[in-house]
């Protein structure tokens, strides 16, 4: 990824988040966390990764995931008036289980701390 590329998934990310908190209503959607963006070199789409608190219920999550579909245009269209870009990527949003994995390890290293003789 070019450094271009990396400075408009920043600032996707930063947007992305900030809409979300600020401005979209969608009861599905709650708290998310935008973990990460990736974009194509040629700005035709943008793969936004996010995570949950209910990361633990499918159904939730599918929840969540539907929402965020149903809001892409949207944010694209809001993402649009923020940043200075001759073309706005299309917005896909897929889940980023990597938080939800990190506290699973920590909780097993404390199980196993917890378990070892003093």
């Amino acid at each position: 990824m070019s450094r271009r590329t990396e400075r408009i998934a920043e600032q996707i990310q930063s947007e992305v988040a900030r809409v979300l908190r600020t401005e979209t209503t969608d009861p599905r959607i709650g708290l998310v966390t935008i973990t990460r963006v990736d974009v194509a070199p040629d700005l035709s789409h943008a793969l936004v990764f996010w995570s949950a608190l209910s990361s633990d219920d499918p159904e939730a999550l599918g929840r969540v995931e539907a929402g965020l579909e149903s809001a892409a245009p949207f944010l694209r269209r809001r993402l649009a008036r923020e940043l200075p870009l001759r073309r706005m990527p299309a917005l896909r949003f897929r889940f980023d289980p990597s938080l939800a994995l990190g506290s699973q390890t920590l909780r097993v290293l404390r199980e196993l701390e917890d378990d070892e003789p003093a």
